[in-house]
């Protein structure tokens, strides 16, 4: 199987989703990955592959077990065993919920790709785009945002789409590992902070 079969075989997978991790987050997520990798010291192909296959087994979209669908798409690939437990070590530690920090610089770079997804104009409206998916209100402002939580309280947590800003969003920067993805980052946030000022401002009837 070629890259491109491996596109069309990801994009079936992830058909109808309307929770913002559709084909298209993890599209981006492979050509910010790629963009990011040709500054690095780095095995092109793990990265490719992770970035490809990163959502392939989320628990927030399937009921996998063992990256049951990641194993598959590298058979049907033609990976090898070590390329495939290099591409599972990439995609276990890419999730914010797991709270893992990759060891690899391949992992890093998915992660920061993932992780730029998140931000900027694209990340607010993936943000409301999954809120609603999940029934969670827009804001609330008597329900205040749960900072510093666990990995397991952050998974079993629900609150509002605006929290999410303050629980998760504006502290993706600080977590970024390469060069390229932070200098890409400091835009993103700033537009976010722009944004959350107006919609409280609008919120509260004061524009």
């Amino acid at each position: 199987m070629d890259t491109e079969t491996l596109l069309t075989r990801v994009k079936n997978l992830f058909s109808g989703d309307a929770s913002g991790h559709d084909f298209y987050h993890t599209l981006r997520v492979y050509r910010t990955a790629m963009a990011i990798a040709r500054e690095e010291n780095c095995n092109r192909e793990i990265v490719m592959l992770g970035a490809l296959l990163h959502d392939a087994d989320d628990k927030k979209l399937f009921a996998t077990e063992n990256y049951a669908n990641a194993h598959r798409l590298l058979q049907e690939y033609g990976a090898s065993p070590e390329v495939t437990r290099q591409v599972i070590g990439v995609i276990s530690t890419v999730s914010f919920g797991e709270g893992k920090i990759p060891d690899t610089i391949e992992g890093k770079i998915v992660q920061d790709a993932d992780r730029l997804d998140a931000l900027g104009a694209v990340g607010i409206a993936r943000t409301f785009a999954y809120g609603g998916s999940r029934g969670l209100v827009i804001h609330d402002p008597e329900i205040l945002p749960q900072m510093g939580m666990t990995p397991e309280q952050y998974r079993s947590h629900k609150g509002t789409s605006v929290n999410h800003f303050y629980e998760k969003l504006l502290c993706l920067k600080d977590t970024l590992h390469t060069q390229t993805a932070k200098k890409i980052a400091e835009k993103r946030h700033q537009f976010m902070e722009e944004f959350l000022e107006e919609f409280l401002a609008q919120w509260d009837g004061k524009r």
